[in-house]
Order: C-alpha cells, then structure tokens, then sequence
C-alpha cells in the first residue's frame, strides 16, 4: 500500500487508520461579513457568527464534533481544523482545492472533526486565500471524563489568540500582494484576542483585560494566528510555565518568554504571585532577515489584580522586557528547550527509535524569483517571488487533488517529487548562482509504504533571502528530534538527535539558514496537506492566477465534486 507526499506542499494520501469517538457534538457556523472598527476607521470583514476571532470549540479527547458551515459571505471559503490529526476522514480537513471544492457563498458544508489522542488546544481556521486573517478561532480539548491534566487543576483558563489586522480589505492587500510580485504589505496592528492594545490609536478601550485573584493559577491557552511573524511573548514581572505544545503535554518550563510560531499552539501556566496592580502581557514580531519589511510595533493586553484601585489609571502598567527582534538565540532556545512529558500516562511512542526509520527525505525551503509576466514586478531585480521545496513551486490545480486520487482522475498530479533535492550546493552560503533562483512549477507527490517510518530533513537556503521557515504537517504530529545551522549533515547531525523525549508537535519553525529534523508513521489514511504557515505561502502559479481563472478552477472542481456525489448516492 502507499501513500503520497505532495508538494508544495506536501501531502499524504494512504488507507487504515483506527479512530473511536466518545461523544458527539453539534455547532453551527455561519460565515458572514462583520462591521469592526479598529485603528480609528470601521470596515467590513469575514466572520464566523459575526465574532472576531471567532467562537472556541469545546470538547474532550476522543468526541466527534460536526459544525455545519452555512457561508453567507461574498466569496468561497473553507475551513481547516489545525492540528486534528481526521483519521478516515481527510474530506474534512478543510485546504481548498486539495481536499475540497470551496464554499461557494450561499452554500452549505457540513465538517466532522474527529478527535483521537490531541488534548491541550488547537485552533481553527479559514484554509482559502488570506480569509483566516479574520476567520479563525481556538478549539479546546480537556482530557476524557474522569481523567486530569498532568498538572494541578488551574483556577480558571483563557485563551489569548495573537493575530493581525489591516486597515484596508484584506482581499484587497491580497490582490496587491499577487499583481506586485513583491513582499505583502505588512499589517498595520498585531493584535490580542482581536485588540491592537494601547498602545496604538483609537485602542484604549477596547484593550483586552483579564482580572486575576492573587494566589491563583490561570492557563493560558495560546494560538499564534498571525498571518506571518513568529511572535515573542511575555507577561511584565512574571514567570509562565509551559506545559503543552500544540495539544501535546511537555516536561514543564519555566521562562520569562516564549517564541511561537505561526499555526502554533502553546500552553502555559500563570501564577498571579505579585503585588496588587496591573500588568502588560505583550507581543513582538521576530525578524531574522535583514531585507524582509515587518510591523516592528507592540501589540498589548492587561492582567489586573482582582482588588487594585482602577480608578487611577494614569501610569501605564510595566512593560515586560521582550528579546530583541532579531534575537535568533532566543527564537531557537526558547524552541529547543521543549521536551515531551513522557511519563506513563503519556509516553514518548515510535517512532524515534532509530531502527525504526523506513524512509529519509531531505526537503529544500527556498525563497525563488521567476520572470515577470509584466515589464517588472516588485520583487528582487524586478523579478516575482515564489517559494519552493525542493526546487518546485505547487502549480494550484482546478480540481482537487483528493478528489483526483480516488477518482483516479488522470493529469491532477505526477508522482515525480524528489525525496532529496535535485540541486546540490552550498545551501547556507551567502554566495549562491544566480540561476538557481528559478524553480519549476509542478503539482507532485511521494510514493510511501503504508505504516513506514519516516525521517523528514527540513533544510533551509540561503535562495534570494534566507529566512524562518515555520512548517506544518495536516493530519500529523510529529516528533522533532533535532536541529541546529548550517548544512545539514546526515553523518554527524543524526548522532545528535533527542531521541528520549523529543517534543511532538505540527508546527515548528525551521531557523533561518538552518535544518529541522522530525520523524512521523505514516498511517493516517487520506491525503493531507504540509505547508509553510508564513511569509510566502503562496504558490507562484497562484499567484498569476486572476479572478476568472479562479472561478474556472472553481467549476472545474465542482464538476468533479458533483461526480463525486452521484457516485457515493448510487
């Protein structure tokens, strides 16, 4: 049996899987356009029950929820469930064009969600064009009935969901950002649960402000739901213990700070153990390219202390000292300190067990340039960015690929994708040809065993700029058993792997000019989608891609999808 990894993104298609479910609960979501004033101007954007962010999913390991999206919005949208592993039942996953048609407006979809062992937070979000800037949301599992967390029961819990927020359409930036072929426009606010915080204009009262009693324990469910930056993050005077990382336990870790990734979920503790007042939580965007434009602000939200006099509010609360922008040490410390808890009750499982490794690949993460179709486009030497693995940029297609794998619809996909890179060089050096800027675009996959163990290699280059490249795997947790600069090398590296209490994750950020180990079993069934979660993580070919050529791609995915359903109903 095998399964296929697909880039650019990466995608797993393979059959067998056990799942069970304990409960089943029922939500509704209905996506539609929302007045919100923010930054001293109002304008409309997408939502889901007209909340920004949107409302948490509650429920415990091992329940079903089905949420019946109704999208009564002015364009097509989908929905991903990040970081739920949708065993048997990738149809749900949410990535448009791979494992779905759109959701036209006016349409309805009905999404299951299927729980297995996640426990801590994950979160979801719109998975069409830039849409989940707006259309997001935390989803919240607790252990089964009857059972704790692996730490003392916290006093109370609150979810704090870092995003962005521009003052203009974000369709609109979007379009800019595809007809340019340079960088994006960079946010004018980052935000705390929705609110840019103080310290911008027009942003005082709206300031999200969470009332601790001192003495007590509060967790803090985080998501990084920001379009691109890995975020610092620390809370003025006080320490935060880390408990979970993307809905899996780790060994506990105090710090001042944290650094999270984009499409990263991080759970920590907060003991309110200071004097009566109140304090800033704030964020930061991480840097570590020099020639990449960011929003280098603060974003802010307050803790008060249940019984401080807020009648004075005239001082301003203390700042907590954040790393600097360009930190890199305190960005891959921060990530490397991370250990799974891996005691009884949940183990560190295969497949980090070296003997147990079937199948090694070594992927590429480049930033690229291609011509203009133009007489010059904003990128580097009037070229157009694109990104790459493996020297290849995904060439979106018209129906999606899912639908072309059962259907065994011929042209929706090659199997070619090279498991190690077609060009071999200097990956991290500052010197690098000119010509190998350029990647081909293609729409391919990796054939796998069914249930092999696999090592995947991250490799990040020095192409055009290098950067953090933080990756994602649907469908997957995997265990990241080492990282580290420079080449990777597959003799030395490898002796250096944690392989007692690797963290498991979905998410991590491969560190700029730098490499990423991470090991998974590929017995999922389905097709699932690994992607970047920042900067560039659009598809060249999308790119050129115009309104009309996107309603094609549309009719031609229905079609598919109409056949589909005929089939299943005879």
């Amino acid at each position: 049996m095998k399964v296929f990894i697909l880039q650019f993104l990466g995608f797993l298609l393979f059959d067998g899987f056990l799942g069970s479910q304990a409960l089943i609960i029922r939500r509704t979501f209905v996506v539609n356009e929302t007045p919100y004033t923010r930054l001293c101007s109002t304008k409309n954007i997408l939502t889901v029950n007209g909340q920004y962010p949107g409302p948490t999913l509650f429920a415990h390991r091992g329940d079903t929820i089905i949420v019946d999206v109704h999208n009564k919005g002015s364009q097509n949208v989908t929905l991903h469930w990040h970081g739920v592993k949708q065993p048997r039942n990738p149809w749900s996953d949410g990535p448009e064009y791979i494992t779905q048609c759109p959701i036209q407006p006016g349409s309805k979809f009905t999404q299951r969600i299927i729980l297995t062992d996640e426990e801590g937070t994950m979160w979801w979000h719109a998975h069409s064009d830039w849409s989940r800037a707006t259309v997001h949301g935390a989803i919240v599992v607790y252990p089964k009935n009857g059972h704790s967390y692996p730490f003392p029961k916290p006093h109370a819990e609150v979810p704090i969901i870092l995003g962005d927020w521009w003052k203009n359409d974000i369709q609109a930036v979007l379009d800019r950002f595809l007809d340019s072929g340079g960088d994006p426009q960079i946010s004018d606010a980052m935000t705390v649960n929705g609110q840019p915080g103080d310290l911008y204009p027009c942003s005082r009262s709206g300031t999200f402000n969470q009332i601790v009693e001192r003495g007590k324990t509060y967790l803090l469910r985080m998501v990084n739901a920001g379009m691109n930056n890995i975020f610092f993050f620390a809370i003025a005077n006080h320490t935060l213990t880390v408990v979970g990382v993307d809905a899996s336990y780790v060994k506990p870790l105090d710090t001042t700070y944290i650094a999270i990734s984009p499409g990263q979920t991080i759970d920590l503790l907060l003991e309110a153990n200071q004097p009566l007042g109140r304090y800033y939580m704030a964020a930061k965007a991480y840097n570590s390219a020099a020639r990449v434009p960011f929003n280098s602000n603060t974003t802010t939200a307050i803790i008060t202390y249940k019984g401080t006099n807020t009648n004075n509010t005239t001082s301003s609360p203390p700042l907590p000292n954040l790393p600097f922008f360009n930190d890199t040490n305190a960005s891959v410390s921060f990530t490397g300190s991370l250990r799974s808890l891996g005691n009884k009750a949940y183990p560190a499982k295969e497949p980090i067990c070296p003997s147990r490794v079937d199948t090694k690949l070594l992927f590429t993460l480049s930033i690229n340039t291609l011509p203009c179709n133009d007489e010059s486009c904003a990128g580097p030497n009037g070229m157009r960015l694109a990104a790459s693995v493996n020297n290849i940029t995904l060439d979106s297609p018209s129906i999606d690929i899912l639908e072309g794998y059962y259907k065994r619809i011929s042209g929706v996909y090659g199997t070619d994708f090279p498991r190690v890179p077609p060009l071999k060089f200097n990956y991290t050096s500052d010197l690098i040809p000119v010509e190998f800027r350029t990647p081909r675009n293609g729409t391919e996959v990796i054939e796998l065993e069914f249930n092999s163990t696999v090592e995947l290699v991250f490799q990040g280059t020095n192409l055009v700029a290098g950067i953090d490249h933080p990756m994602h795997l649907h469908g997957y947790s995997f265990y990241v058993v080492g990282w580290g600069f420079g080449n990777f090398d597959k003799v030395k590296d490898p002796l250096r792997y944690n392989l007692v209490d690797p963290p498991l994750q979905n998410t991590i950020a491969v560190p700029r000019n730098g490499w990423t180990a991470v090991r998974f079993t590929a017995n999922n069934p389905g097709k699932f989608k690994g992607k970047p979660t920042g900067r560039h993580q659009f598809s060249t070919t999308e790119k050129m891609k115009s309104s009309r050529e996107r309603k094609s791609s549309y009719s031609s995915c229905r079609a598919a999808e109409v056949l589909k359903e005929k089939k299943w109903t005879a």
